[in-house]
């Protein structure tokens, strides 16, 4: 009989979850995975950390790495022993992100999470009760130091939670509202229930005096119409395709353009299409892929019965002084492009023959550099308007590279002249088109006067065969007009390059990155003030100004509000320019590139959003590592503040190309006398790249208007520029990077302040953390006390008590708001809250093509 067989011994760990631990004895996976994890952190953030500390920086990141990779070996080693370093490792970190970061919570956050979920990871039984070699004398031993530590940072974390540090409550003392019956105050030719302007008015306020819409009911607003322009960038297009537009809304039609200069006229009550015209924009390379921008921010509206024809004797004194500033070579001119020449005068006859044609005129300004004139009634064309409904603003400027010169903003339109100006595509080369503002008659298209800042004293009309000096600094944005002062206020741009300016004149250093008052009837400067000296920041003054008289301690003033990129909000009396708030010279950062020079000295207002300066504390991520990576980029450039020069190092621009504010301006109650604003915070790096590193000439420059690389062909350098992201794309400096404001214009101080919107739709996972987001359009605001913003990196139409900031309603628009909402009465006299949600492709943000209206049941 045979015996049974009995099965031999299995090897000691085979076919088992367990290794040999390096004293021999069986070593479970569960202590092997936490092991090797350890090491590869510690040995990763020592790494980072070695490099941060030759750059002067903390040592926190070595010492914690070399903690952690020693805890990943104790681990290998099964001793306790492991707890207890890991403990001291979350005290200490603990310690040292309240010293940093203080009691912010979304700062202690990402120096702390990653550091908590491991430190639960070894309290697990699976890890902690292995972590001997056989029973453990004291079980515990090692695990209260370590939960201990757990403990206390949530505990940190639930009381900061409900720190907001950031956030400065207040309330604006405000008088009653404006009657929604009275007219726009400061501005008697535009009616209550219309939004006539891209800023509401000439004026630039971006109010209204309705009053339908009020705190007390604002949540209850509900959309009440949308429709789709049908116009989505395409694989021909640049990347930063744009909506930013703002609709106007005259009478019973409403107006908007799109990025392609497509004019569509709406029914305000219901959105529906009553006309549509299309220029069938061109580009002498077949696409467009290579262009900086492709935007329209709106249109213009003309009425000739809002402006009656000037008597007989100032008619004559008109066209005898239109005669006597012209040459025939510049009629001659004139005759080339299309247009009647100036010296042809615009008579009284002519006004009646081209008002029966187009009694009301939409004037849209084209991405292939025309201007044109349609029905605002029919969306034809007005035929006696330069040829055959448009003017060729290519005239007279010169060579330039597709894309490289048209107005992506509305013109000034006002008495019997529509005035405009146009971009240029920055850092492209030192002769780059002019930033000439041209002033043409409304009827037929004439040019009546230029005004040039590279030769800011010849204002008659250009004459035949000759260009505007190339390279001045050009005027992007929208304007603003006094029409009972007789004044056009221009924000202007620098000279580019923007980064280097060496090749500068003197004529444009004046004027450039400041405001130029303009005499309307002739085009003649009658007053500037700079904000930036030789700008090599970018520091264009991307929002229109407001107008509003301002209620002083000696008196009412005309007063210009410009809000600008590095955080000033300068207020000006808009008849002399002098300052009403007062403006101080402070020492600013030197050291210019070869070359170039910096100026001493930078104006500061007393009305002021500018950020402090940044230290590498202030670098934020999401974990400790991308933080890591913040510091270390931090401690590698240049930075000495605001206004710190570009350099071959790389530097560091805190307020970047952006801004604090950029072309949506701010938003002005004439009658509460307040100032409400959306600030916003990105840093950015620049970088100069010497030219034979990229050489003479590269082929077509790189990347969008903030990114990429910048040939600037002429110049010693070209320029790398970037926002200063994460490898995550999230910004390094810590947030808050956008909020809300109210300022009390009589007192200019801020009243209230509070971060606005999530990274729900900017950060790797859509979770809606609070943390206040970069906004890119302005805000509105109304009389019934309720502002509105739509431009935040969040899709989200918001409302705000003008009185505390408060958030009263949101809605969520179906793609990026990157543009200025409006607000208008139908014929009915229901209050209308009009957004275009079509993303902003350099910010990245969701594209579409939505017109979205609001308005209570």
């Amino acid at each position: 009989m045979n015996k049974p067989q009995t099965p031999s011994p299995r090897p000691p760990g085979q076919g088992s979850s367990a290794t040999r631990s390096p004293h021999g004895a069986r070593f479970p996976a569960a202590l092997a995975v936490p092991g090797v994890v350890f090491v590869v952190i510690g040995v990763l953030l020592a790494i980072g950390g070695i490099r941060l500390a030759m750059l002067g920086g903390s040592w926190y990141y070595l010492l914690a790495g070399i903690a952690i990779a020693a805890t990943g070996v104790l681990l290998w080693l099964r001793r306790r022993a492991a707890l207890f370093v890991f403990a001291i490792v979350l005290f200490a970190s603990t310690i040292w992100a309240v010293v940093e970061a203080r009691f912010d919570f979304w700062q202690l956050l990402p120096r702390l999470w990653v550091w908590v979920v491991l430190a639960i990871w070894l309290l697990l039984p699976p890890v902690s009760k292995r972590l001997a070699l056989g029973p453990p004398a004291v079980p515990r031993e090692g695990v209260l130091p370590l939960a201990g530590a757990v403990v206390l940072v949530v505990l940190l974390g639930i009381v900061t939670a409900f720190n907001h540090p950031y956030d400065h409550p207040g309330q604006l003392e405000v008088t009653s509202a404006a009657s929604a019956d009275a007219p726009l105050a400061g501005d008697s030719n535009r009616k209550p229930a219309d939004w006539s302007d891209y800023g509401g008015s000439p004026l630039g306020q971006r109010y209204s005096p309705l009053a339908q819409i009020t705190p007390d009911n604002a949540g209850k607003l509900k959309e009440a119409w949308r429709i789709e322009t049908g116009d989505k960038a395409g694989p021909g297009d640049p990347t930063e395709t744009t909506y930013e537009d703002t609709p106007i809304k005259v009478d019973n039609k409403v107006y908007v353009c799109t990025p392609h200069s497509i004019v569509i006229a709406l029914d305000p009550a219901t959105g529906h299409q009553l006309w549509r015209y299309d220029p069938h924009i061109q580009s002498p390379i077949g696409n467009f892929r290579h262009w900086e921008h492709m935007t329209c921010r709106g249109v213009s509206y003309h009425d000739d019965a809002l402006y009656p024809p000037l008597p007989a004797a100032a008619e004559a004194a008109r066209n005898s002084a239109a005669v006597a500033t012209a040459s025939p070579a510049s009629a001659a001119a004139a005759a080339g492009q299309g247009t009647v020449p100036t010296s042809v005068p615009n008579t009284p006859q002519d006004r009646a023959a081209t008002a029966s044609e187009c009694p009301r005129r939409i004037f849209v300004p084209t991405a292939d550099a025309r201007l044109i004139a349609l029905n605002a009634d029919t969306g034809a064309l007005c035929p006696h308007f330069g040829n055959n409904g448009a003017v060729d603003l290519r005239t007279h400027i010169g060579p330039f590279t597709p894309g490289g010169y048209y107005s992506t903003s509305p013109p000034a339109v006002t008495r019997d002249l529509v005035i405009t100006s146009g971009h240029v595509t920055d850092n492209e080369s030192t002769n780059e088109p002019s930033g000439v503002t041209r002033a043409f008659d409304v009827h037929d298209g004439h040019l009546v006067w230029n005004w040039d800042a590279g030769n800011p004293d010849m204002t008659q009309p250009i004459a035949s065969g000759q260009v505007y000096v190339r390279n001045s600094p050009n005027m992007w944005s929208v304007f603003s007009v006094d029409e009972k002062l007789g004044m056009v206020y221009l924000p202007l741009g620098n000279q580019t390059p923007d980064q280097w300016g060496g090749l500068r004149t003197p004529a444009s250093e004046k004027v450039a990155a400041g405001i130029v008052a303009l005499d309307l009837a002739t085009g003649r400067m009658v007053w500037n003030y700079q904000f930036t000296h030789h700008d090599l920041w970018d520091m264009d003054v991307g929002g229109q100004p407001s107008l509003v008289d301002l209620q002083t301690a000696s008196g009412v003033q005309p007063a210009i509000l410009a809000s600008t990129k590095q955080g000033s909000i300068y207020v000006l009396n808009r008849q002399t320019g002098k300052p009403i708030i007062p403006i101080t010279e402070r020492p600013v950062p030197g050291g210019a590139a070869p070359g170039d020079h910096t100026s001493p000295t930078q104006p500061y207002s007393a009305l002021n959003f500018a950020p402090p300066t940044l230290h590498e504390h202030d670098m934020w991520g999401t974990n400790p590592f991308d933080q890591l990576w913040c510091r270390i980029k931090f401690k590698s450039l240049r930075y000495d503040g605001m206004f710190t020069p570009p350099s071959e190092q790389g530097s560091l621009v805190f307020p970047g190309n952006f801004g604090v504010f950029d072309w949506g301006g701010v938003a002005v109650d004439p009658v509460r006398q307040l100032l409400i604003l959306n600030p916003s915070y990105m840093a950015f790096t620049s970088k100069l790249v010497p030219r034979a590193q990229i050489g003479s000439n590269s082929g077509e420059q790189k990347g969008s208007e903030t990114s990429g690389i910048k040939l600037a062909l002429g110049a010693p350098f070209g320029f790398e520029l970037n926002a200063f992201l994460s490898p995550l794309g999230i910004p390094c400096q810590s947030p808050p990077w956008g909020y809300v404001a109210g300022v009390d214009l009589r007192q200019g101080h801020i009243v209230w302040e509070h971060k606005n919107g999530t990274i729900r739709d900017s950060a790797p996972l859509p979770i809606p953390m609070p943390l206040g987001v970069p906004s890119l359009g302005g805000m509105v605001t109304t009389g019934g006390g309720v502002a509105f913003l739509s431009g935040t990196l969040d899709y989200y139409l918001r409302a705000y008590d003008v009185r505390t900031g408060a958030r009263l309603w949101q809605a969520r628009l179906p793609a990026g708001g990157q543009a200025t909402p409006m607000t208008y009465a139908d014929s009915n006299g229901k209050q209308y809250v009009l957004v275009v949600a079509g993303g902003h492709g350099s910010l990245g943000t969701k594209q579409g093509d939505s017109v979205v209206a609001y308005s209570l049941p």
